[in-house]
């Protein structure tokens, strides 16, 4: 089930069971052990859900158990791995990251909307009114009044969605869904033209969320942008 999603994510269950020698029933089943351990995330669009792939306790479980013992012999195996499967890796995957954040749905939509909020924990405001069709901007703080990334509000249903497009051609939707006594924030990037902007917005995403999440959970941003930090130098210091 992981290897359709990672082929193609946002699948409907329907197109999972039609992938896979499986019941229905135990497909639902079997994605909702994989939600619950965090490997997937879902999203509602309508009256379907889609499932896409989350990488991140995947990558987690390899830093911490398997590049220790196999990393250069993985190397080795991933890098022939990847040669052969160059070719076929003509579609980009849509990019979704899931966090859990200590708020309310309505403080959540209210830092992902507010300028002045986007400004501490983004380094841009965003500026809109956010009414559907309305345009959106990505501006920079220095004073210049540069955007460095222009679209247009697509969807609006406070405090749950917000989709917007992102510069050209993509899409990005928040989903804020209550989880008990927490908020679960689900970004969905879509449209992603190609490799190099996949594994741009990859690191992208999780470091402004963990400044969003620093800033509602503390009231103060992390003390140091996450997406200013040099991991390469980092790495070949350790």
């Amino acid at each position: 089930m992981l290897d359709r999603l990672r082929e193609r994510g946002g699948q409907t269950l329907g197109e999972l069971c039609g992938a896979v020698e499986m019941t229905r029933q135990s497909v639902t089943q079997h994605l909702g052990v994989l939600e619950a351990a965090n490997l997937i995330s879902t999203v509602r669009r309508g009256r379907e859900k889609l499932h896409y792939l989350n990488p991140v306790p995947l990558h987690e479980i390899q830093e911490r158990w398997i590049d220790a013992f196999e990393r250069p012999r993985l190397r080795v195996l991933s890098s022939v791995k990847a040669r052969s499967e160059e070719a076929a890796m003509a579609v980009i995957p849509d990019y979704v990251y899931v966090t859990y954040i200590q708020s309310t749905p309505e403080q959540v939509w209210h830092a992902l909307t507010d300028e002045d909020l986007t400004a501490e924990y983004w380094g841009h405001r965003n500026v809109s009114d956010w009414q559907p069709g309305s345009p959106w901007q990505h501006v920079r703080t220095d004073g210049s009044g540069i955007s460095d990334i222009d679209g247009e509000v697509l969807e609006v249903d406070r405090p749950h969605r917000l989709a917007i497009t992102f510069g050209e051609g993509t899409r990005v939707t928040f989903t804020i869904e209550p989880h008990q006594d927490i908020v679960r924030l689900t970004v969905l990037h879509e449209n992603i033209p190609d490799q190099e902007n996949y594994d741009a917005l990859a690191g992208g995403w999780p470091a402004v969320m963990a400044n969003l999440k620093s800033l509602l959970e503390t009231g103060k941003a992390l003390p140091q942008a996450p997406w200013e930090m040099d991991y390469s130098s980092s790495s070949s210091s350790s």
